[in-house]
């Protein structure tokens, strides 16, 4: 299980230029894939070979910059409940404010590690100045410039040394299929639907259930577990925090599958926040199948689907290659048929294709295709495998990998998606040196 760090604090505080700093080796690694970057308050990062996820609160609170105690205390509140280690990050040009000591008030009661992170100190004036936090009582501080990175380096030390050994043990090595998607999209009824029973009451208030829930469901000869994230809040909760729930949520359980059944509802259309959990899950690399909910309450004619699906393609480009079903878990319809795809896409993202078979199939189509020559130099690619990840990954051997540019790249990709099946699921394709 991998753990999650939240960075909370009052705005301008430089929260987001750390959290940049933190992720930016690895997304600049990551999102080269296609050059897709979305939102940017979550991301992955990776320490002495600990990897965890970093959550910017700051960047989910709506109206953050103008400063509401209110909206900091339910970002700390959040951290508090969702995180495995806070990071409160102040600032030390501004010395001890209010908030901060309101944030402090709220940190001091939490059994989470709490690290108190006094920023802007790039000079020794500084760091005698940084004393002052002493006061915030949460004992000792670590002192960083986040423009420059001084200090990180003890700081994440510190981190993965606090953060909870997760157990990857495992009983039984099922597929895991998270149902995600939006507040009030029909997730939980979706899940009622194919138990069978009601193991959640529903009602119509967004947010009736909390934390993410495994169902063990084996029914027509599949077996897998089906993680519930309709999980959100107390009802006490504001509005707003529903999304950025939903969005914690979902991320801890798209970690932690093999295929995302996106729910969205049809009467609401492929929204930002609908678009945000489909690039989370793009970015795991995981498999994805888009599931249409609520269709029969859309006026339709005889083409409503097809323009709706391709008006969905044209947000996900370049990643199209994507199931897409419509269901309406009232009237029971295509449920199965939901299920069956997921299961058909699981299989291709575990699908390994024999070394002989991909250099017959590919080479000669590379050979009729060649990459464009660069400054003269022409690309010859000798040899193509699968590597042993668990999703589908190809290394494309040459003489001159650096000179393959996207678009090539991606008309690899396609051919890899033309010729053996890989549907729903992201593919990786990485030229190296022969």
């Amino acid at each position: 299980m991998g753990n999650i760090v939240a960075i909370v604090g009052r705005p301008n505080v430089g929260k987001s230029t750390f959290f940049n700093r933190l992720i930016k080796r690895r997304e600049a690694i990551v999102d080269a894939v296609s050059g897709v970057t979305r939102d940017r308050h979550y991301g992955k990062t990776d320490w002495n070979g600990r990897e965890f996820s970093i959550i910017d609160t700051g960047g989910y609170v709506v109206g953050s910059d103008d400063i509401f105690e209110a909206e900091i205390d339910r970002q700390v509140e959040l951290a508090i409940d969702e995180a495995d280690a806070i990071i409160f990050m102040v600032d030390v040009e501004a010395g001890v404010t209010g908030m901060d000591e309101d944030v402090a008030n709220l940190l001091r009661k939490v059994e989470k590690p709490v690290f108190l992170v006094v920023n802007k100190v790039d000079n020794n004036k500084r760091a005698e100045d940084a004393v002052e936090f002493y006061s915030l009582g949460l004992g000792e501080y670590f002192t960083i410039a986040s423009i420059n990175g001084s200090g990180t380096g003890d700081l994440l030390d510190a981190i993965v040394e606090a953060l909870p050994e997760k157990e990857d043990v495992e009983e039984e090595e099922l597929p895991r299929f998270a149902v995600v998607g939006r507040p009030n999209a029909g997730k939980s009824s979706f899940i009622n639907a194919l138990i069978g029973e009601d193991r959640y009451i529903v009602t119509d208030i967004a947010g009736t259930t909390r934390d993410s829930i495994d169902t063990k469901y084996s029914r027509f000869g599949f077996e897998f577990n089906l993680v519930d994230t309709a999980g959100i809040r107390r009802k006490s909760k504001v509005k707003e925090d529903l999304e950025f729930y939903s969005v914690m949520r979902s991320i801890r359980a798209i970690e932690h599958c093999d295929v995302c059944l996106l729910v969205l509802d049809a009467t609401r259309g492929f929204d930002g926040q609908v678009q945000n959990i489909f690039w989370l899950a793009e970015r795991n690399r995981k498999g994805i199948v888009i599931l249409v909910n609520k269709w029969d309450l859309v006026e339709k004619d005889n083409k409503t689907a097809k323009e709706f699906e391709k008006q969905i393609r044209k947000e996900i480009a370049p990643f199209t290659d994507v199931p897409i079903v419509f269901i309406s878990v009232l009237n029971k319809q295509r449920i199965f048929k939901a299920i069956e795809t997921a299961v058909e896409v699981y299989n291709n993202r575990t699908k390994r294709i024999k070394t002989s078979v991909l250099n017959e199939t590919l080479l000669p189509i590379i050979e009729h295709n060649p990459p464009p020559a660069y400054k003269g130099k022409y690309v010859k690619i000798k040899y193509i495998m699968q590597l042993p990840t668990p999703q589908p990954q190809f290394a494309f051997f040459c003489n001159l990998p650096q000179y393959v540019k996207d678009p090539y790249r991606r008309f690899l990709e396609n051919q890899l998606r033309d010729h053996f099946d890989f549907t729903g699921v992201p593919v990786s394709v990485y030229m190296r040196k022969k």
